[in-house]
Parts: structure tokens; sequence; C-alpha cells
């Protein structure tokens, strides 16, 4: 009943809406961490960060083996993977992770996935690392960051879950909220006056084709419902270099907190 109430009144006050749609798309809400993933980051080396005005929060975990860095989902946080950093850094590998912009512990404001995408570029360099991991929408940002810094050299790259199409965001996102198709027009066409970039190109099955990856494997729950396994299945179709596990049992979130999915994702580093 409330989708068809919103559908209806997006089409009477569509710039409204479409106001209303762009700040739930550039306002990303912080979750609260649980008391193990306090814990975790109470470990970590910290440092303030400045990019693009936010006061960015940078973690470290010392070890003496792999630099590895772990890239996070949208309201998301580095916390969210405190299960595989324990896991990490017991095997000596040093591990970085950042609460991305408006995200976690890092200063508030309206932010983007291509402010997202440029830290991610800006870490990789600054941390010197060859290996990563990123969950969700991190999948999303690091293949653009590596598309747009073709110099970037990764050697080895896990994806837990990953989206594809930005414009699939989009669409989830309109009907989640029942916003009329007019409106998600809209939206679609103020994101691209603003960015300058065709949203339609915005494909991580497309990145993938030219980015300079070693090795990479993708991991997805065949139930996960906040992004369907075809989305990770198309990626995986369009990158030569890639491996898939379909995986059941976890979900799109505990997918962070599985021993055999951080057993993999450890052995698969070693």
């Amino acid at each position: 009943m409330k989708k068809a109430l919103v559908k209806i009144a997006s089409g009477i006050f569509p710039n409204l809406f479409t106001s209303f749609a762009y700040n739930q798309l550039t306002n990303p809400q912080v979750r609260k961490l649980r008391e193990n993933e306090l814990k975790t980051l109470d470990k970590a080396e910290k440092e303030s960060f400045l990019f693009k005005g936010f006061d960015i929060k940078l973690y470290t975990w010392k070890g003496e083996g792999k630099k590895i860095l772990l890239i996070h989902g949208w309201e998301g946080q580095a916390g969210n993977f405190s299960d595989l950093i324990e896991s990490l850094i017991k095997v000596g590998y040093t591990v970085y992770s950042f609460d991305g912009p408006s995200h976690g512990f890092s200063s508030r404001g309206r932010t983007s996935l291509f402010e997202f995408t440029e830290l991610v570029g800006v870490l990789i360099r600054k941390f010197e690392v060859r290996d990563l991991v990123s969950h969700s929408f991190g999948g999303v940002a690091t293949t653009y960051a590596l598309f747009n810094n073709k110099d970037l050299e990764i050697d080895k790259y896990v994806l837990l879950t990953t989206p594809d199409k930005f414009k699939e965001r989009i669409d989830d996102v309109s009907e989640m909220v029942g916003i009329s198709n007019n409106v998600k027009n809209k939206l679609i066409q103020r994101l691209e006056k603003e960015t300058n970039i065709d949203v339609e190109s915005l494909n991580v099955s497309e990145f993938v084709k030219s980015i300079n990856v070693k090795h990479s494997i993708i991991i997805h729950d065949k139930n996960d419902k906040v992004i369907p396994i075809s989305r990770s299945r198309n990626v995986y179709k369009n990158w030569s270099v890639s491996e898939f596990k379909e995986i059941s049992g976890t979900g799109h979130f505990r997918i962070l907190r599985t021993n055999e999915v951080i057993a993999d994702v450890v052995e698969y580093f070693k």
C-alpha cells in the first residue's frame, strides 16, 4: 500500500521525489558496529587522512607478510571485516582498511560513487598494495578505480559479492521505494548532468576487461537477497582472469562472518 501511494505521489510531485531519491543515494546511513568489530578497530593504528573535505579514518594492522587492502561496501565500514582481519593478522599479514567518505567514523557529508572510487585509487597508491578484498559496492568502486588508473598493478583480488551495472542499483532503489519511472529517469539525468558521466557506461563487467589484475575470485551466495548472484556471474563471464565460487547459507552480510569463506580468502592469498 505504501509503495502504491509513493508511486502516485511521485507522479504528482516528480521534482520533490527526485530530490528525495538523490539524497538517498548520496547520504549513506551509518550502521552501528558489533562489539567484536569495535574491538578489532581498537587494535589498529589509526590515521586521519584529508580527502575532498572529508576527514577519512584509515586503519592499519601491522604484520610482516603480504599487504592487503580491504574495501567495504556502501553504508559499510572497515569494522565489517573484523573476522577476516583477525584471521589475516594471525598469519602475519599487514592489513589496511578505511571508512569511506560519510561512512563509519569518517566525517559526514554528501558523497557519491565517484568520490569513493577516487579514494580507493588514492589509497592503493598510498599503501602500495597489490592484494585487495572488496565487499558488495566496494567491488564497483575498486574496479572503476583500477579502470581509471591502468598503471595500478594488482596480483590478487577477492570480491565478496559484487554488483554489475550502476543503473541496476538505481532500479533497485526505485523499486524498493516505489517511485515512478519518470522520477527514476529524472534522477539519472541529474546524476549524469552533475558528473558528466553516462550512467549506462558504469558497468563492472566492462571495467574488468581492461584492468591490470593478475588473478581474481568472486565469491557469492546464491540466495543473496541484496545483490542477485546473476550480477556477479556476468562480471565473471567478462573477466578472463577470474574464478567464481557459488556458496549458500550466508546471505549478503553474513558472508563477511562465515568461517568457511574467511578460510577460503586467507588460503587464496597464500
